[in-house]
């Protein structure tokens, strides 16, 4: 067979580059490299180089967190969900990680020419819903309009404060060996269900974004007392990226046991006919838990649809390993490319 007749279709990216691909947007090594490399490099603050979903100010009468997100999801409408209410959901569950009740959001729309204005009606609709059972308010914004065919449609920024109501703050740096992995729901739906409209797939089970507010979720958990060390939202990279982040941040090893990872029929079936790993499919109103062992069957309850999925361990530091469903281990890698662009 020749060289021609062997060459990807799809290659993975250039470890190095003079340009922006969309890997460097996937949540995996090229956007981990480009984060490190040019913003923090840029910037050098401290709360940059924690590599939270958000930072953390400090205030005279109390912790506040902050975070800012952008969504450039295509097509702006799918089952379970639109980008207006995705914007929301992004933002305020990554206050939620930070152990943060939402509070303030701002929101900038940048529009294309000769979007229709219902859509774009819809969109603030269906965001002001979302806002007002997340319990967070729309308090400032921005309106930009480029050319047509320059934008897409339309693409939102958002930013969000949310009061700490937990210290310390979860993150990465309290995990200890013996902590329990939680997931807070099955994994892998939104990404799912965008491939679904994007590609026309039908199931016998409609596929639904699982994009939803998560804070009412970790409230529960901290009012039941549960120790939170580290909590992380699953969206670019999905859980796989996830754990992956958490293993190098705290340079300890994760275990995860795949068997025990719910996986939706109809996401499975999606993620099989295009040859999907659902590990690495993003999420939209999930998350990953780290709690102590003893307090695992508790948060559990709590969750209801939760599942433990594995155990922070003293071997093999800054690695994630899987126990396959046939019982053999390997590595949980963190992808260098994109399984699926513009998810969010």
């Amino acid at each position: 067979m020749s060289a021609e007749e062997l060459k990807l279709s799809c290659p993975a990216p250039k470890e190095g580059g003079a340009e922006i691909t969309l890997a460097h947007g996937s949540g995996g090594r090229v956007m981990h490299r480009l984060i490190r490399d040019v913003f923090q490099a840029a910037f050098q603050d401290p709360e940059l180089k924690r590599a939270h979903d958000g930072a953390f100010l400090a205030s005279e009468r109390t912790g506040l967190a902050f975070t800012t997100d952008s969504f450039v999801v295509r097509p702006l409408f799918f089952p379970g969900g639109d980008i207006g209410s995705l914007a929301v959901h992004g933002t305020v569950n990554d206050l939620a990680m930070c152990g943060a009740e939402p509070l303030y959001l701002s929101c900038g729309f940048i529009l294309e020419e000769g979007l229709p204005l219902e859509t774009l009606q819809r969109v603030a609709l269906s965001m002001a819903k979302a806002a007002k059972e997340a319990g967070a308010r729309v308090v400032t914004g921005d309106t930009k309009v480029v050319e047509r065919g320059k934008g897409d449609g339309i693409y939102i920024n958002t930013a969000g404060i949310g009061r700490r109501l937990v210290e310390p703050a979860p993150e990465p740096a309290r995990v200890r060996a013996g902590d329990a992995i939680l997931v807070s729901g099955d994994i892998g739906a939104h990404g799912a269900a965008i491939l679904s409209v994007r590609e026309g797939l039908t199931f016998e089970t409609a596929l639904q974004s699982d994009s939803a507010a998560v804070w009412p979720q970790v409230k529960a958990l901290l009012d039941a007392g549960v120790e939170l060390r580290c909590l992380r939202d699953l969206t670019r990279g999905g859980l796989a990226t996830t754990l992956n982040e958490i293993a190098a941040s705290a340079n300890i090893g994760l275990s995860l046991d795949e068997s025990a990872v719910p996986v939706r029929p109809e996401t499975a079936a999606a993620c099989e006919v295009f040859g999907l790993e659902p590990l690495y499919m993003a999420c939209e109103g999930r998350f990953a838990a780290f709690v102590p062992e003893a307090q695992a069957k508790k948060a559990l309850g709590i969750l209801g649809s939760g599942a433990l999925v594995g155990r922070a361990v003293e071997r093999h530091p800054g690695e994630v390993r899987m126990t396959t469903r046939i019982g053999v281990e390997r590595i949980l890698d963190m992808l260098s490319g994109e399984q699926l662009p513009r998810i969010c």
